[in-house]
């Protein structure tokens, strides 16, 4: 008589930074973490890039490694979209969140006065106040006046301001107080401005409920301070080998750093 089949896994859901998690710091994805994520997908979780990268700046990551159906959550949260090869673009707006960037504006620019400020066009590109550093935003760059950044809602407000450090970026945010929107700073004098509690975190627990996964079978990877909040949603919460003392606070375990490709050995620990 033979053995009754093995019971199929459960589908897990896999939130995975991009950049300092799958991509090291020269932009370049390593044969062994696109392999990992792969065999991830073949085993059949899903696999949800999560990342303040804009829509534009992640398609080509998905297509590096092989994603081409399921979800990104884009923009730290405010842009979730659904990948499909069968759909015009590959890809169709599964929801968006928005709000006025005026007030945040107008109070950090008397902060900072010669900061350069963006707000994004979901899947073209960036309006801004003046150029950004090349290579740091990608799609179409549109400068304006600096009113026009409020001309409509928007899903983001990038502060670029090189010549401060990102403790004082922390330190002037938390003196603002920015009490009605979310904002995150990251390891350069950069930071990102979103609705109030939209986070990677708000916009994988709706994937979350509408996959039907369990809360335990989640499992995030990131490296940022924009991944505080994803890895104490996540049942297990992985933070990069290189994190600093905050990020890995926030994180259940701690894997090898970008150079040891640390996304490695924990997306083999998977069930397949």
């Amino acid at each position: 008589m033979s053995a009754p089949p093995a019971p199929a896994v459960a589908p897990h859901l896999v939130a995975l930074d991009i950049d300092g998690t799958l991509l090291g710091y020269d932009g370049g994805l390593s044969p062994a973490v696109r392999d990992a994520v792969v065999a991830v997908e073949d085993a059949g979780h899903h696999v949800v890039l999560s990342s303040g990268r804009s829509l534009i700046a992640m398609t080509p990551v998905a297509e590096l490694l092989g994603i081409t159906s399921g979800w990104m959550v884009c923009s730290n949260g405010a842009v979730t979209v659904r990948l499909d090869p069968a759909l015009p673009h590959g890809w169709e707006l599964d929801r968006v969140e928005t709000f006025d960037p005026g007030p945040a504006l107008r109070l950090l620019r008397t902060e900072l006065p010669d900061a350069r400020f963006a707000v994004e066009d979901i899947g073209v590109g960036f309006r801004m106040n003046a150029l950004f550093p090349e290579g740091e935003l990608d799609g179409v760059h549109q400068v304006v006046a600096f009113e026009q950044l409020w001309s409509r809602d928007v899903t983001r407000v990038v502060i670029r301001s090189p010549e401060h450090t990102p403790e004082q970026f922390s330190t002037m945010a938390a003196r603002l107080g920015l009490g009605d929107v979310t904002y995150a700073v990251g390891w350069t004098a950069w930071m990102d401005v979103a609705p109030k509690g939209v986070t990677k975190a708000s916009g994988l627990e709706r994937l979350r409920a509408e996959l039907d996964v369990d809360p335990d079978a989640t499992v995030a990877v990131g490296d940022g301070h924009n991944d505080v909040d994803m890895l104490r949603w996540a049942g297990r919460g992985v933070a990069m080998g290189h994190a600093d003392d905050v990020v890995r606070a926030a994180a259940d375990e701690v894997t090898g750093s970008i150079e040891e490709d640390g996304v490695v050995p924990v997306l083999l620990s998977l069930p397949r």
